[in-house]
């Protein structure tokens, strides 16, 4: 029997198991795989010896014939999930030296990701000192014989990965059993995602043009993207306009050289990313809500000789582009290309990605140099100083989308809206490299400040994952209908602090919670991120697999300490040589710059960047406390009363805190009466307040305190 499982598991499938010398391991030991298929069971049976024994339910045995028949023999372990002995009489066989499969989730996933663990398994690490083995069951999600809604098709290729025999780390003396069970839990379910994780690394597509080809010929059909002009492409469109552009690029670039991009969101800004990944170019995304001269800079920086443009966006943005003339970089305007790209050669290569979607796109050619593997130059925002370059590979944006994929229980049929701009790695991870490697529908707009059309364009197209900052998300919170945001199931936010009035307007007002995250650009970007499986409120989450991290005290701050992370996402280096020599000096470790703690369950709590810290009277006072403390404290001067908080020396304390707000009537005693309403010390309260007609924002939506320290510090005339 156990052969013939065998044999037709790899004629039906392409069958493969790795690792399974680790199945000798002797009892007690649990084997739990992730559970996603009706034919789970085959591919673990064909290489199972007989005396490991499968958990059943032997209440789901009583339903026909063929379940009892299935589910009670003598290689399963029938119990009654509905008594509370259940666990008991596992833990018993085990105690026994047993072997056990359970699939922990008690369910096949009706997402196609890995749902709740139940807690019982905890309970049985715990008691018995099992040791467990994780398995990853990759594919076995499209296989015909499923519960969640996705795509299947016949005879995919499935594979099992087996982990190695796994010890849960001790714990401190005294825990309660309640406790032990929860983190028991908690350490299996990070096991099995960060193993999911490692596999798709080793056995996914290994750039981005490859993994997008991938999706592509799955789906050659599905509409991917749409746009503004609410023109829709399919993936093979998307393939056929890659392929057109890519050809019309090469008579134009040199292979392999740095390209500027100077695009909104919209759908032509993805197919010039994949046409100029076809010639191994690599795409530099310009902020262009920094302005010419600071484009002009990162253009330099970057070594641009040509950038990727457009005459109409141009014209509606009111860029004046003649400096980039004037610099001696070459304007390449999509509108020209286009206009001299013949009926025929359209025919052409739509013929060609008919027959195999992608088929006229070589993945191989988007790493012409396997040590670098650039992907993408970004550049960062430059809220505290002059913006730098980031290098991003495809290895690094890989691992952050699986990263992502391995925590989000997102399901085939998610519809992305990102109008988070494609120059920010926030916009161009969530908004493009995720949804384009694995097959969700998205729809680009191209700014997140209009605050009226925004929430009416995510009711239109029913979406169900937005994307936000803290300021953008305000402002579409005062201006939407509560029913705009009906469809929203993930409501991610990132890029600057989620003050705890956003949180709880979109709580109340719109039924949906916010899924804080926290990243860097030179994270690509995501470093933690709640999620609907583990979320807590007050936090950015927890780290993301295949992340580590430590702290570095800090004199002045109590508890917690600086940031620094390091894993396969984090960026290749900087383009500035400052930068990238310290950067460089720390081994792979990124100083992220933020002041965290880190709770006893893992979740990460933002302070504050520690250039945002003020010295008082030697006490450390965090200014994005202070911000947050006031944010929304004030309804009665209305829906928009911005307020910002920054320091400035001062001779008896050391520095001060300065209110700044575009509210005119808002006193330095209203200020004073809520930040000691809420429990903070006078060290905490502004010094003074000063008025502005408009808080500077960055294009992100982040407060420019760059910007805003000039105000205060007005560069002094030079001496005649």
């Amino acid at each position: 029997m156990k052969l013939l499982c065998l044999f037709l598991a790899r004629l039906w499938f392409r069958f493969r198991a790795f690792n399974t010398e680790v199945l000798q391991t002797p009892g007690p030991v649990l084997l739990i795989p992730n559970h996603v298929s009706w034919l789970d069971w085959l591919f673990l049976y064909a290489v199972l010896e007989d005396d490991w024994k499968f958990v059943t339910s032997a209440t789901t045995a009583e339903t026909t014939w063929v379940h009892k028949k299935m589910m009670v023999n003598r290689r399963t372990f029938p119990v009654d999930t509905t008594s509370p002995y259940a666990a008991k009489r596992m833990a018993e066989f085990l105690a026994t030296g047993g072997r056990l499969v359970l699939f922990a989730e008690g369910r096949i996933t009706l997402t196609g990701s890995l749902m709740k663990l139940f807690d019982g398994t905890g309970f049985l690490i715990h008691r018995t000192g099992a040791k467990v083995i994780t398995c990853y069951l990759r594919n076995a999600r499209r296989v015909p014989f499923v519960r969640h809604k996705g795509w299947t098709h016949w005879f995919p290729r499935v594979t099992a990965h087996f982990s190695v025999a796994l010890t849960p780390p001790p714990l401190p003396e005294g825990t309660r059993s309640s406790v032990a069970r929860e983190r028991r839990t908690t350490w299996l379910r990070d096991a099995m995602v960060r193993q999911q994780f490692e596999v798709e690394q080793s056995f996914g597509p290994q750039n981005l043009l490859a993994a997008v080809v991938d999706a592509a010929r799955q789906q050659p059909g599905k509409v991917v993207l749409e746009d503004v002009s609410f023109t829709e492409l399919t993936y093979r469109r998307l393939m056929v306009g890659a392929d057109v552009l890519g050809g019309e690029f090469r008579q134009r670039l040199a292979p392999g050289a740095p390209v500027g991009v100077l695009l909104p969101n919209v759908n032509g800004t993805p197919v010039t990313l994949l046409a100029l990944w076809s010639l191994g170019c690599v795409p530099a995304i310009l902020n262009f809500s920094t302005g010419i001269p600071t484009m002009l800079q990162c253009a330099q920086l970057a070594g641009l000789k040509s950038v990727v443009t457009s005459r109409m966006f141009a014209q509606k943005a009111k860029l004046e582009l003649t400096p980039f003339l004037d610099a001696g970089i070459q304007l390449i305007f999509l509108e020209d290309i286009r206009a001299g790209v013949s009926g025929l050669t359209k025919l052409g290569k739509l013929l060609k990605h008919t027959v195999a979607c992608g088929a006229g796109l070589n993945p191989q050619s988007a790493v012409r140099n396997p040590q670098s593997n650039t992907a993408v130059i970004l550049f960062t925002s430059g809220s505290e100083g002059v913006p730098k370059g980031v290098e991003l590979t495809h290895a690094n944006l890989l691992a952050n989308m699986r990263q992502l994929m391995g925590v989000l229980d997102v399901t085939d049929h998610e519809r992305f809206f990102s109008a988070m701009p494609l120059f920010h790695s926030f916009g161009l991870m969530a908004g493009c490299v995720v949804p384009l490697t694995n097959g969700f529908y998205t729809f680009l707009y191209p700014s997140p400040l209009h605050y009226r059309v925004v929430p009416s364009a995510v009711y239109d197209k029913a979406c169900t994952v937005m994307l936000g900052t803290n300021t953008f998300l305000n402002g579409y919170a005062r201006r939407a209908n509560p029913y705009d945001f009906n469809s929203v199931k993930f409501l991610i936010a990132g890029a600057e602090k989620t003050q705890d009035a956003t949180i709880q307007t979109w709580a109340k007002k719109f039924g949906v919670r916010i899924l804080e995250g926290y990243g860097a650009t030179e994270c690509s970007p995501a470093i933690t991120i709640n999620s609907r499986l583990e979320p807590k409120a007050g936090s950015v989450g927890r780290f993301l697999p295949g992340m580590e991290w430590k702290l570095e005290p800090i004199e002045g701050v109590a508890e917690g300490g600086k940031l620094f992370v390091r894993g396969p996402n984090v960026m290749r280096g900087y383009l500035n040589p400052d930068a990238n020599a310290k950067f460089q000096a720390l081994g792979g470790w990124y100083d992220t710059g933020d002041m965290v703690k880190v709770d006893d369950e893992g979740f990460v709590h933002i302070l504050g960047r520690l250039k945002r810290f003020a010295k008082i009277s030697g006490e450390m006072v965090s200014l994005t406390a202070v911000e947050d403390a006031l944010a929304g404290a004030f309804p009665q001067l209305g829906n928009k009363c911005e307020i910002a908080v920054i320091a400035v020396p001062d001779e008896d304390k050391g520095e001060k805190l300065i209110a700044v707000t575009d509210q005119p009537k808002l006193t330095l005693e209203d200020i004073r009466s809520v930040i000691r309403g809420k429990g903070m010390t006078n060290l905490c309260v502004p010094r003074e307040v000063m008025i502005v007609r408009e808080i500077p924002k960055l294009g992100t939506g982040k407060v420019n305190h760059r910007e805003l320290q000039a105000y205060l510090n007005p560069p002094k005339p030079a001496a005649s």
